[in-house]
């Protein structure tokens, strides 16, 4: 069954990180919805390689919405943690359990929520310890699913990273 996945970004996100799991879920027909502050921004990665037309602002859209969320890496996701539309947004699919995706500096937005208390993730290396004093338990290991959280450290873990993101979509 095809789902329905909430793409939180902005500029200098890291570009595999979004375009490799994006082709993932889209090739197993799953719906990839990008979402910025407004519908019709055009946001570029970080490497300059790829730019992506924004479908729907955080105002126009609800969790309810979606059946999971997924957050590339890069600069984008600490830009994004200083929005509380984008923190309320994550921390609503914590809340709900439903599958969420996070890869390099993704789970920063998780910090910002407050729940990472007695969950277990990973991501990139100079985020651990902030992970870690948000409450979890960090592992460096290539992918990390805590219930329905995936987690991963940096583009060469994309593999891992992709192959359990589609098994919770399933």
């Amino acid at each position: 069954m095809s789902k329905k996945i909430a793409t939180v970004l902005t500029n200098l996100f890291e570009d595999v990180e979004f375009t490799s799991p994006a082709e993932a879920f889209r090739e197993a027909n799953h719906e990839v919805v990008t979402i910025e502050k407004k519908a019709g921004n055009e946001v570029t990665g970080k490497q300059g390689k790829t730019t992506v037309k924004i479908d729907k602002g955080i105002d126009d859209v609800t969790p309810e919405e979606f059946d999971a969320l997924f957050i590339p890496g890069g600069f984008s996701p600490d830009q994004l943690r200083a929005d509380t539309r984008f923190v309320q947004f994550v921390d609503a699919f914590i809340k709900e359990d439903k599958p969420i995706f996070a890869i390099c500096h993704g789970p920063q937005l998780f910090i910002q929520t407050d729940r990472l208390k007695g969950r277990t993730v990973t991501g990139f290396t100079s985020i651990r310890k902030d992970l870690e004093n948000a409450g979890a338990d960090v592992k460096d290991e290539e992918v990390v699913v805590d219930n329905n959280i995936v987690t991963s450290r940096t583009p060469d873990d994309l593999p891992a990273f992709n192959r359990e993101a589609l098994k919770l979509l399933q």
